[in-house]
């Protein structure tokens, strides 16, 4: 596998690197939905044409990790569904769907993944748990009460995309979560308990966001259920996190 990039998702896929060598993973893109530069969205866009192009040269299957967050599927109160309506909420929702398109239109091969919240320990500190944790360290975090975050952790995040790699799945969007969104507030109780911190909150209401669907994964890669997703899943991937990552915040 040929991966572009060098950020947490490029270095996270390397274990699978050897076992697809006919695979382009494209890791080089905007690493916050926050994130609104457009000088970095016309980077991650020129990049991105140059590698669709030489995938459609070669026959070599373009993998692109686009996003799951309300930021592609906006507030639509239903599982966001990858043969479903979009609403992108935010400038790299926008971006991502952009994207998407123009690898659609390409004629290149492609799997387009639509990823959760990823966690890991050699994740950047603005990263969404990264960030939170060390909000909660300095005692003081801002909450968005409505939001949820579907936590997966990379590992198994990786081990679904190998799967899907395997299977020869092609010319698809595949959403990569585990299918369970979780309330903001609840992901900061629950590292404020393994913490041992009671931080001050700074509240703002936000529209309730709605969970992803995993209906085409567990029918894709009918392993997903051996994981461990469910209701209880992110404190696990939190645990694992915390234990990885000390106080200092380097892994």
């Amino acid at each position: 596998m040929r991966i572009v990039g060098l950020g947490f998702l490029a270095r996270s896929i390397r274990t699978i690197a050897d076992a697809h060598p006919e695979a382009v993973a494209f890791a080089a893109g905007v690493s916050s939905g926050d994130g609104a530069d457009h000088a970095e969205f016309t980077r991650e866009a020129t990049l991105l044409y140059d590698t669709v192009e030489c995938c459609r040269r070669t026959g070599r299957q373009l993998l692109y990790f686009s996003t799951a967050s309300a930021g592609m599927y906006g507030i639509q109160r239903r599982a966001g569904r990858e043969d479903g309506p979009v609403r992108p909420a935010s400038p790299y929702g926008r971006h991502k769907l952009a994207m998407e398109e123009v690898i659609r239109n390409s004629g290149a091969d492609h799997l387009i993944l639509r990823l959760a919240y990823p966690v890991g320990a050699a994740q950047r500190p603005h990263q969404f748990l990264p960030s939170l944790v060390g909000q909660v360290r300095r005692g003081r975090v801002r909450i968005h009460r409505g939001a949820r975050r579907d936590l997966i952790d990379v590992g198994h995040a990786v081990t679904l995309i190998g799967a899907l790699l395997r299977r020869g799945v092609s010319r698809e969007v595949v959403n990569v979560a585990s299918g369970w969104a979780v309330p903001v507030e609840d992901i900061v109780a629950h590292i404020e308990r393994r913490l041992a911190v009671a931080a001050d909150h700074e509240v703002t209401d936000v529209p309730p966001q709605d969970p992803v669907c995993t209906d085409r994964l567990r029918r894709l890669v009918p392993a997903a259920a051996e994981l461990g997703f469910g209701p209880g899943y992110y404190r696990h991937v939190i645990d694992a996190y915390l234990a990885a990552v000390p106080p200092s915040g380097r892994p």
